[in-house]
C-alpha cells in the first residue's frame, strides 16, 4: 500500500503546470492555411492539430507511441443494490485484463499502445501478472453509510495516478489514455458530478451496467441521500472526492495532472474519465488546456460534465463500457492530424497555384 503523504506528489505537479502554448497554436494555424487544401476543408481534424500544437509546443506535434493506463477500484455503494453485477467482478475484469481478454486489450493493440493496469483500490485478491499493485485500500465505503475514504485515501488515489503517468511517460509514451475498472463507479461519478456541477443527480444518472428502472430510481435515492447527509463544498475538490468519490477516479485525475505537468495530450475518455477531468480541472484548471475529449459517452451525465468543461468529443458511437475504449479508438484521428503537419505539401512546394478567385 502506497503512504498517505501529507504532502501529495499531484499538488508540487499541479503548480508547475503552464498555460498551452497559443503562440504555437497560431503558427500552426497559419500553417495549415498554407497546405494544399482550401483554407479549413479538414474541419475539426484542423482544430484539433491546432490544440496538439499548443499542448506539445511544437509546430508539428508528435504523439506516438500512446500510453493506455486502466485504474481498477471497488466501491462500497455497490452493496446498496445499485449495479447490475457484483463487486466481484471488477477483481475477475482486471484479470481479464491481465490475459489480454477485455475489450481495451484489443483496441490498444490496434493503436500499439503501452497498456498498464494499476490495482489501485479493488477488494478482492488479485492474482494477475502484469497489474500493477498500488493499492490505496480494499474498496471505498459505502457513500450512503459514511465517507467514502478519508481525504488522506483521496490524496494517495491522486498521487497512484501521477506515479503512473510518470511511468509511462518515462518509458517515451507522447500521449495519455486514460480508462476505468470498477462496479458501481457511475454511482460515484455522478455523486461527484453532482455536487462539482451543482445539477440534480436525476439529471445525471444513467443505466450503468444495465440496471432496470426501479433500480435506477434507487440509484438516484443513494447519491441524493449520501449529498444530503455530509454536505460538501464544491470548491473543495479534495474534499468532494474523499467524500462521494471512487480511488480510479482520483488515480485518473492525477494522471492528468502528470500529463499536464509534462506538456503531452491526455485523451479523455468517457463519463467515468470526464468527471475525473473536472475534478483534475478544479484542482489545477490549467489542465484543461491538455484534455482531449474521444467520445460522447451514452451516459447522460456525460452531457453535463462535457457542458461544464465546454468540450466537444471527437467521436460519438453510443458506447458507454468505459476501460478507454472510446479515447482508444479516438487516438487515430490525433495521429491523422499529426500526419498532416508533417507530410502534407505546401502550395509552394507542390507548385500549386492557391489565388482564389
Amino acid at each position: 500500500m502506497p503512504p498517505l503523504s501529507a504532502a501529495p506528489a499531484f499538488r508540487a505537479l499541479a503548480a508547475r503546470v503552464r498555460p498551452v502554448e497559443r503562440k504555437v497554436g497560431d503558427a500552426v494555424r497559419a500553417y495549415l492555411d498554407t497546405l494544399t487544401k482550401p483554407p479549413g476543408s479538414l474541419g475539426d481534424l484542423e482544430a484539433l492539430a491546432v490544440q496538439l500544437g499548443e499542448i506539445t509546443g511544437r509546430a508539428k506535434p508528435e504523439v506516438s507511441p500512446p500510453a493506455c493506463i486502466v485504474f481498477a477500484a471497488d466501491h462500497g455503494v455497490a452493496a446498496e443494490g445499485v449495479s447490475a453485477f457484483g463487486q466481484d467482478v471488477t477483481a475477475q475484469m482486471v484479470a481479464n485484463f491481465a490475459a489480454g481478454g477485455a475489450a481495451i486489450n484489443a483496441f490498444a493493440a490496434q493503436i500499439n499502445a503501452r497498456l498498464e493496469v494499476v490495482n489501485v483500490g479493488v477488494a478482492g485478491d488479485v492474482e494477475a501478472p502484469g497489474v500493477v499493485n498500488a493499492r490505496v485500500r480494499r474498496g471505498t465505503a459505502s457513500m450512503l453509510r459514511g465517507p467514502a475514504m478519508s481525504r488522506e485515501a483521496a490524496a494517495a488515489s491522486l498521487n497512484v495516478g501521477v506515479d503512473a503517468a510518470e511511468r509511462a511517460l518515462d518509458a517515451g509514451c507522447r500521449c495519455l489514455i486514460v480508462g476505468d475498472m470498477g462496479i458501481a463507479n457511475t454511482t460515484a461519478a455522478s455523486a461527484v458530478l453532482a455536487v462539482l456541477s451543482g445539477q440534480p443527480a436525476a439529471r445525471l444518472v444513467g443505466t450503468g451496467t444495465g440496471i432496470d428502472q426501479a433500480k435506477l430510481a434507487h440509484k438516484i435515492s443513494v447519491i441524493e441521500r449520501a449529498i444530503e447527509a455530509r454536505p460538501t463544498d464544491a470548491g473543495s475538490p479534495l474534499d468532494v472526492l474523499a467524500s462521494v468519490g471512487g480511488l480510479e477516479i482520483g488515480a485518473m485525475a492525477g494522471a492528468y495532472i502528470a500529463g499536464a505537468a509534462r506538456g503531452v495530450p491526455c485523451v479523455v475518455d468517457g463519463f467515468i474519465a470526464t468527471v475525473a477531468a473536472l475534478l483534475a480541472d478544479r484542482l489545477c484548471p490549467e489542465v484543461r488546456g491538455y484534455l482531449i475529449f474521444g467520445h460522447r459517452s451514452a451516459e447522460p451525465g456525460h452531457e453535463v460534465a462535457l457542458e461544464v468543461l465546454h468540450a466537444e468529443p471527437l467521436l460519438a458511437l453510443g458506447m458507454r463500457l468505459g476501460e478507454g475504449t472510446g479515447a482508444a479508438l479516438a487516438f487515430p484521428l490525433l495521429k491523422a492530424a499529426c500526419a498532416m503537419l508533417a507530410e502534407m505539401a505546401t502550395f509552394g512546394d507542390a507548385g500549386v497555384d492557391d489565388t482564389r478567385s
